[in-house]
């Protein structure tokens, strides 16, 4: 071997040595024989050096996986050969081998155990025990083998192939029949050795039953000497979360309902006098999580047997098995209220489902509603923060503390379904004495008692939200809790989780104020002082931005004492922070959106005459205004690049913030009726300028856009002048990603003016595509896999907009082109519907040639188009399909055939007999097609209906296509 590319597998040789060894595997896999000089190597343990040997077993590993077939039958007989050898030899080493290479070797036994035991090797368990025996040190590594066959055979995360997993399963097949008693023995023997001598062994053990019991006949391990023998393992602390784990693989797997039950009563009569069941003297917290668990599966195999005799209508084994159920209700509100939440988490699948098996029953006994309100509290209880939670650093521990809330919201919703009552009942008690003494309450209780009435909303449903209508003995109980939150005065409460809890139940309450609209101003203090958008926390200022524009848009048409008040508080929060001069302000510039966006649905939806209105939103606008045309100049002078940035950024913050005001308006608040046009018209003025500046490019389109996308929404044809001249400073030097984002603009316009743009189209529509095919023909790096989706990108928004202008009735617009570039445009068609194997441009393509035909395909369309029909569109149908890239087996493509099918309809349409005619005659001989299959193809063609020819069509290439 090349004892210098060697030392390259040491972790701490330089990158030259290790990029030598690299090379070195690379060669050693593709040569021939390479892999014997290893194999010797292993079996004569010619190296001491770990990193080699894990080497030599990787380079057998994948002589065996990929290249196994080739090898002869001696040198496969030298693979066994080495293995067993090597294996013998583990029996002397003074020292056992490192892990790694343990489970490296594990691997590639049974890597060869699944290609060889159906055929060559039937006896490799025998083999490997004669070796092994009860040596430790060759029972681990036998331990570690069946690991490895388990999940080759068996692992639900690892992907085979249908020719695997049928492999697999007759492995499976033929091990039970012929081999598994035996490895059964083997595992008694093992534990029996071991189980007070070597724990490590004896775990590795425990481990193999549990992944084994899942597939072999459950009566070889589901009998009195070996749960014997587990349930003494459960007395030996170094053993008991093994054996629990094994005992919960032996309860899962799936059995006759009524034996299912005789064997989880059996385990836990042992259990229970064993003294498993008092919970609150352990203190082993690793251990009561695996004994949670185990409890866990057992009550839901009980249920399942339940529900199966049920529905077999045993209905006294289902009596039975609900009695069992409700035995061990008390062990799982231990485990429910436990203080650790794993051991609180394990058990909550019993509990969700016991409450499902409540919710069928008619009537409940009093033991029953005793449970229910017992796991009632248990929930108010674990959704508690305990002392412990970081909120100002959120990390791990914090994030499972928010998973595991919403397993306990879950159980809370499954209550509300057992019984209502009882929940609005609990949390309304609760509720009533915490807030009656906020002020001397811990945080972790206030908030808690706010959150309960939050999460009322979701496990009480209602339609709309109307919780303060209807029942009425509910609608006052979520009444009273409002107006006491409301009231109370714990929206001061120093604690950033109280504080967020409090907002987001009164949005989430919003009906309430219809109801009781006194209490409006008193939240908008709330909301506009220290206690919300003025917080010291930055976290709550931003939630609270959020919340806000919330509640006042659901209580738009209570909101008009209050809006002149409301825009005056919130001045300092809509100002635009520009980068220089180092003021921190209150909010985020995303934050502001939410703020800016109120302002308008305030002034939009206010009772205000539209001067009125007007006045208030160029009160709003002008300062962004002033401020971007000082920005604008600035920049146009910023030499330092980081100071260019921030200046885009804030110049595209204001453009973002002027949009998003115009969110407020709608089809019966129009920018018209309120007056507003003229300031949203000032204010495209103000912006546009910024297409030209040479500087930042990216961010000032983007932005500039976007608020040309929402004034063609908001301002229809008043945004028109504007238009000619933005589209020009977008389409000078441009990337293939700036023309993708400015076609979508002209679609828009297009789609919605029509032909008022006519003359704007037929004028800007040739730069358009001057400027896309000059990106699309740009030399690019062969394997630059960026730039050729940007193009792909492109292609498609190309087509797009073809499809926009010719499905607007505008074909006139390329009509107008003149005759060369028409036909230019019409070969772009043709090379997207069959060129490029994109299945989403070729159905855009067919889909403009079908209205082309349609529009100009007639006795009176433009002179020469019939002849480029014939020439090129028929051709087109069919070159596409037999393409080898077309794949018909994918949806999109089964899209774009169905266009394809749908273009030759419109075709026999247009021009009737004389396309049958063409491809009887002409065309489709000329592809070799049998006269019989030409016949049946222009007769399917001929059908009325469309779906006719659409299957045909299908099956036709299927049959074409080799």
């Amino acid at each position: 071997m090349d004892e210098q590319a060697l030392l390259g597998l040491n972790p701490n040789a330089d990158s030259d040595f290790r990029q030598r060894a690299l090379a070195y595997f690379e060669q050693l896999k593709i040569s021939p024989d390479a892999w014997q000089v290893c194999a010797e190597a292993l079996a004569q343990r010619t190296y001491s050096d770990d990193h080699i040997k894990f080497f030599c077993f990787q380079v057998l590993e994948y002589q065996v996986k990929y290249k196994y077939s080739e090898l002869t039958t001696v040198q496969q007989q030298l693979i066994r050969e080495t293995l067993i050898s090597w294996l013998q030899a583990q029996m002397l080493n003074p020292q056992p081998e490192k892990t790694f290479i343990r489970n490296k070797a594990a691997q590639v036994f049974a890597l060869l155990f699944v290609t060889e035991y159906l055929t060559k090797w039937p006896k490799f368990f025998f083999d490997i025990l004669s070796v092994v025996d009860l040596n430790p040190r060759g029972v681990d590594l036998y331990l570690r083998i069946l690991m490895a066959i388990d999940s080759e055979l068996v692992d639900r995360d690892v992907v085979h192939t249908s020719e695997e997993a049928r492999r697999n399963t007759l492995i499976k097949d033929t091990m039970r029949e012929q081999c598994i008693p035996n490895l059964v023995e083997s595992w008694y023997q093992i534990l029996q050795n071991y189980q007070y001598t070597n724990s490590e062994v004896t775990c590795q053990c425990l481990e193999v039953v549990g992944a084994y019991v899942s597939w072999i006949d459950l009566s070889l391990i589901a009998n009195d000497r070996f749960i014997n023998m587990l349930l003494g393992h459960m007395s030996i602390e170094v053993l008991r979360e093994e054996a629990c784990d094994c005992l919960f693989e032996i309860v899962n797997k799936g059995m006759d309902p009524v034996d299912k039950m005789k064997l989880v009563e059996s385990l836990c009569q042992v259990l229970q006098s064993a003294g498993f069941f008092i919970i609150d003297q352990e203190e082993d917290v690793d251990f009561l999580a695996r004994f949670s668990k185990l409890v866990n599966g057992m009550g839901q195999s009980l249920i399942v047997s339940w529900t199966k005799l049920i529905k077999s209508g045993d209905i006294k084994n289902a009596q039975e098995a609900l009695q069992a159920i409700e035995t061990k209700v008390a062990l799982m509100l231990q485990l429910l209220i436990h203080e650790d939440d794993d051991i609180s988490s394990n058990i909550i699948g019993f509990c969700y489902d016991y409450l499902h098996i409540l919710k069928q029953l008619t009537v409940l006994s009093d033991q029953q509603k005793a449970n229910v309100e017992a796991i009632m509290l248990a929930v108010m209880k674990k959704l508690t923060y305990d002392e412990e939670y970081n909120f100002e650093n959120e990390g791990e521990d914090e994030a499972m503390f928010v998973e595991y809330r919403k397993q306990l919201k879950l159980l809370l919703d499954r209550l509300a379904q057992v019984s209502p009552e009882l929940l609005l009942a609990s949390v309304r008690r609760v509720f009533s004495s915490t807030l009656q003494n906020w002020q001397t309450t811990r945080f972790m209780e206030v908030e808690v008692a706010i959150r309960l009435l939050y999460m009322l909303a979701e496990a009480l449903p209602v339609s709309h939200g109307a919780h303060f209508s209807g029942d009425v003995s509910k609608a006052s109980a979520l009444q009273d809790m409002m107006r006491t939150l409301v009231t109370s005065g714990v929206s001061s409460y120093q604690h950033t989780s109280v504080t967020l809890e409090f907002f987001e139940t009164v949005v989430r309450y919003e009906k309430f104020f219809t109801v009781e609209p006194q209490h409006i101003p008193c939240v908008l203090m709330a909301f506009l002082d220290h206690r919300g958008l003025r917080h010291s926390n930055a976290k709550v200022r931003s939630r609270t931005a959020y919340l806000f524009s919330r509640f006042v848009k659901s209580l738009n048409k209570q909101m008009n004492p209050f809006i002149e008040d409301i825009l005056n508080r919130i001045q300092d929060l809509l100002e635009l922070s520009p980068p220089e001069n180092g003021y921190q302000s209150l909010l985020s510039s995303d934050d502001q959106l939410f703020i800016y966006e109120t302002a308008g649905v305030l002034i939009v939806n206010s009772d205000y005459p539209a001067e009125r209105k007007q006045a208030l939103m160029r009160n709003l606008l002008t300062p962004l205004m002033e401020k971007f045309k000082i920005l604008l100049e600035k920049l146009m002078l910023a030499q330092d690049e980081e100071r260019q940035t921030s200046l885009a950024d804030c110049l595209n913050h204001a453009v973002g913030f002027a949009s998003r005001t115009s969110k407020a308006f709608s089809n019966k608040q129009t920018v018209k009726q309120c007056g507003c046009s003229e300031v949203y018209l000032d204010c495209l003025q103000t912006f546009l300028p910024a297409l030209s500046c040479p500087l930042q490019k990216d961010v000032l389109r983007s932005g500039v856009r976007t608020f040309l996308h929402r004034m063609i929404i908001c301002l229809e044809e008043e945004v028109l002048p504007f238009i000619p001249s933005a589209s020009e400073h977008m389409l000078k030097d441009c990337e293939a990603k700036d023309l993708q984002e400015f076609i979508p603009l002209i679609n828009q316009i297009t789609a919605k003016f029509k032909i008022q743009v006519s003359p704007f189209l037929q004028q800007m529509f040739m730069p358009l595509l001057h400027a896309i095919f000059e990106v699309l023909l740009r030399p690019a790096e062969e394997n630059d896999q960026s730039a050729a989706l940007e193009k792909q990108m492109l292609r498609r928004s190309y087509f797009a907009f073809l499809q926009t202008v010719t499905g607007s009735g505008m074909s006139e617009v390329i009509a107008n082109q003149g005759a060369e570039n028409v036909e230019r445009v019409l070969v772009t068609v043709i090379q997207g519907a069959v060129e490029y194997p994109d299945p989403i441009a070729q159905k855009t393509c067919f889909i403009i040639l079908s209205k082309l035909v349609e529009l100009w395909g007639g006795k009176d369309g433009p002179v020469g188009f019939a002849d480029f029909v014939y020439k090129h569109i028929v051709p087109a149908c069919f070159l596409a399909p037999l393409k080898q890239t077309f794949d018909l087996a994918d949806a999109q493509t089964v899209l774009a055939l169905s266009e394809c099918a749908v273009t030759l309809k419109t075709i026999h349409l247009k021009r009737g007999p004389e396309c049958v005619q063409y491809l009887q005659q002409e065309y489709l001989p000329s592809l070799q097609v049998a006269p019989e299959i030409i016949q049946e193809f222009c007769q399917a063609l001929q059908q009325p209906d469309a779906k006719v020819f659409k299957n045909y069509l299908k099956m036709f290439f299927q049959r074409a296509k080799p």
